[in-house]
């Protein structure tokens, strides 16, 4: 699996012009699922995420896991980020999940953060997505499990 995490002010996600999914102050987190990843894989992967210390305190140090502050999560699938790029000058995505493996582990991650006790909000899998945010920081982690 991996990820990339951006901490917002506020996110959402719309397809065909409608807003599926919207956040306050939290983390917009890109999804993309590998061929190998599991169910065991998205429950670490959120445990992780929730806890990870990204958001500052009093003192403006980066103390706060999204658990503290009672933060939101916008979770948006996204195979591109197995794109491969070490041959010529179009991405191949063979390095991604088929959908039929993706999709349930997607859901999997989804109810693993609600089930943490974050608000989580989504996009549409395998849709055409805009996505807007406000970058807070801008404080953006790359993570793979």
């Amino acid at each position: 699996m991996r990820t990339v995490l951006q901490r917002v002010n506020h996110a959402s996600v719309s397809v065909d012009g409608k807003v599926v999914g919207q956040i306050g102050k939290g983390l917009l987190i890109l999804l993309g699922i590998g061929p190998e990843d599991d169910a065991a894989k998205t429950a670490v992967l959120a445990q992780k995420i929730a806890t990870l210390r990204i958001f500052e305190d009093e003192q403006e140090k980066m103390n706060l896991s999204l658990l503290d502050i009672q933060g939101e999560a916008l979770i948006v699938s996204q195979f591109t980020l197995y794109a491969d790029t070490r041959k010529g000058h179009r991405p191949s995505f063979t390095d991604a999940a088929r959908p039929e493996v993706a999709s349930p582990l997607v859901d999997q991650f989804v109810s693993d953060m609600q089930q943490l006790g974050i608000h989580t909000q989504t996009g549409i899998f395998a849709a055409y997505m805009k996505v807007d945010l406000e970058n807070d920081g801008p404080v953006t982690i790359v993570m793979e499990l």
